[in-house]
């Protein structure tokens, strides 16, 4: 959840936005109780899971790291789990239910409405109207055929077709024998870096990918592998959502790769390069006097962001929004589980015991983030957690264009191929295939780290 500590003052009534007045509790236009919405619920930034509670003394890693900021604050130690003992949970953090969770519906806009609607309890709608169909479509992320014999050559140095694959590509990006438009560079990626991959893709039904990741390896200070995957999805009704995800995720990811071979602990080291994702975005909203004079309804630029790092026996993520880290052990006998709580309006009303899960998730509103980064977002304050599983798995970081359709840790977990550790790309691939099938109506974007970190060198098979 967003970091506030009381609930913020409300100047508008967030039913029918008439003027309030300090102290209001009801509405005096509609009656809407202004207490509906609750205040976040305090975030616990440090959980460690290794089946066994932390000794006084140097911490037993065989690095030299520097003292984390603790769990809580205070310095308590965190609660201790063990990765075989986290169940399963559901977008509310509640345990499985037996029978299988109704997918969450769209929220609904009103038509042509591009510009952000915020509510004053830090609410941001990123559900903007879209037609149905765009007549571009990316081609299958399962089915892309190897450049070399993807079709017959179209001319010195010309690009091949994506749809009929015969006719050669025209400087506009169309087809010359079809007419169809190609893909642009974003709207599919895939990239490999050692054993960690990401694919994302722009799904059926956006008209461009507002996704953007960042993968990479490093080593720690005592030569040990260190793994690294940031994942940032573009808030729609933002100006330039794009242009904020792919600025996020090349920042967060180069601070990352920055300060753990430096020797900085990795969960300073992640909340550091949250902190600097979101000066990168905040950046984006600096433009000239004369373009706010022509288009007066721009908003700043927005996106959220999830990550993680990965080495030798350390799991660390991190987040703002409601993008997720879900947690599949190699031993699939053994409950996966979602290691991130979501920073959403459906979030907050089940974590207040106001709805039940199925009721917030299928209200219009679910999807409404309580955190995002951006100049117009609330108070940052970053999510971070770590743990220390005891036994080897994969690590999932995903936007909501993927989890919509595998919203439980269960539903991730069978989704997953069985050799996702050995061939992340692959399954990143399938996992993709998975939202595409299930109807795509949001750009989908998914990285992969196992764990352990494998040696330097390892990746696909």
């Amino acid at each position: 959840m967003s970091q506030m500590p009381q609930q913020a003052a409300v100047s508008k009534c967030p039913s029918c936005e008439e003027p309030l007045e300090p102290g209001d509790r009801f509405c005096g236009a509609c009656g809407y109780d202004l207490s509906v919405v609750p205040a976040p619920p305090e975030d616990s930034p440090t959980v460690v899971m290794n089946g066994a509670a932390p000794g006084p003394g140097p911490a037993r890693d065989e690095v030299d790291w520097p003292t984390a900021r603790d769990s809580d604050g205070q310095g308590r130690p965190a609660p201790v789990h063990a990765a075989a003992e986290l169940p399963g949970t559901d977008s509310g953090g509640s345990p499985l239910p037996s029978q299988e969770p109704s997918a969450p519906g769209e929220p609904a806009r009103e038509p042509g409405r591009e510009n952000a609607q915020e509510h004053s309890s830090g609410v941001r709608l990123d559900r903007p109207a879209e037609p149905d169909e765009y007549p571009l479509q990316a081609p299958a992320p399962r089915s892309a055929p190897e450049p070399a014999a993807a079709a017959p050559a179209a001319g010195a140095g010309g690009k091949v077709c994506v749809a009929c694959r015969a006719g050669r590509v025209d400087r506009d990006g169309y087809c010359e024998n079809c007419g169809h438009a190609q893909p642009r560079e974003r709207d599919h990626m895939e990239q490999e870096s050692g054993p960690v991959a990401a694919v994302s893709d722009r799904g059926l039904r956006h008209h461009r990918n507002e996704d953007a990741f960042s993968v990479g390896c490093t080593a720690l200070p005592d030569g040990a592998p260190a793994t690294v995957a940031i994942v940032c999805d573009g808030v729609s009704s933002a100006t330039r959502p794009d242009d904020a995800s792919l600025a996020a995720s090349r920042a967060a990811g180069e601070s990352l790769l920055g300060a753990l071979p430096r020797g900085t602990h990795p969960q300073q080291a992640m909340h550091d390069a949250i902190l600097a994702a979101s000066h990168a975005v905040n950046a984006l909203a600096a433009e000239p006097a004369t373009a706010r004079e022509q288009a007066p309804h721009q908003n700043a630029p927005a996106c959220t962001l999830v990550g993680a790092v990965v080495t030798g026996g350390l799991l660390v993520v991190g987040w703002v929004g409601d993008s997720r880290v879900y947690w599949v052990p190699a031993d699939r006998a053994t409950p996966p589980a979602r290691l991130t709580e979501d920073d959403s309006w459906a979030a907050q009303m089940v974590a207040a015991g106001l709805m039940s899960e199925a009721e917030a998730y299928a209200d219009e509103r679910a999807h409404a983030i309580t955190g995002w980064l951006g100049a117009d977002a609330y108070e940052l304050e970053p999510h971070t957690a770590s743990f220390k599983p005891d036994r080897p798995g994969v690590v999932v970081v995903c936007t909501d264009g993927l989890w919509n359709y595998a919203e439980s840790a269960q539903e991730m977990a069978e989704a997953m191929p069985l050799d996702a550790a050995v061939r992340p790309l692959h399954s990143a691939r399938v996992l993709v295939g998975h939202a595409l099938d299930g109807g795509g109506h949001d750009n989908v974007t998914v990285a992969l780290l196992p764990f352990p970190a494998p040696p330097q060198g390892a990746g696909s098979a």
